[in-house]
């Protein structure tokens, strides 16, 4: 079992930027891919950025080059660095920990980007 718990989301202009942080708790974090990903009104849940127990990252290709995920071991802590926010980055933002067969997500957090 796995706890997820995110912080840092709110209103930003666009061109501005946000960082997104998600804590794990509960498991062995280093054992998880752990991603980000988000939810606009009406559509589906979709992989923003993403994060192997070996550090190999994928992105979405809208956000790649402005967003970028890390992970802190000690801290059992992944977070989403967003640069250059658009509007059509408005959405609710989950942290996801997947470790097979097992998917936990956190409550979510919105961003919005609007002037």
């Amino acid at each position: 079992q796995v706890q997820l718990v995110e912080s840092g989301g709110g209103l930003v202009q666009p061109g501005g930027s946000l960082r997104l942080s998600c804590v794990a708790s509960g498991s062995i974090f280093s054992l998880y891919y752990m991603g980000w990903y988000r939810q606009a009104p009406g559509k589906q849940r979709d992989l923003v950025a993403g994060m192997t127990s070996d550090n190999n990252t994928n992105y979405a290709d809208s956000v790649k080059g402005r967003f970028t995920i890390s992970r802190d071991y000690p801290k059992n802590t992944v977070c989403l660095q967003m640069n250059s926010l658009e509007p059509e980055d408005t959405a609710v933002y989950y942290c996801g920990a997947y470790l097979y067969p097992n998917q936990y997500w956190g409550q979510g957090t919105q961003v919005t980007v609007s002037a």
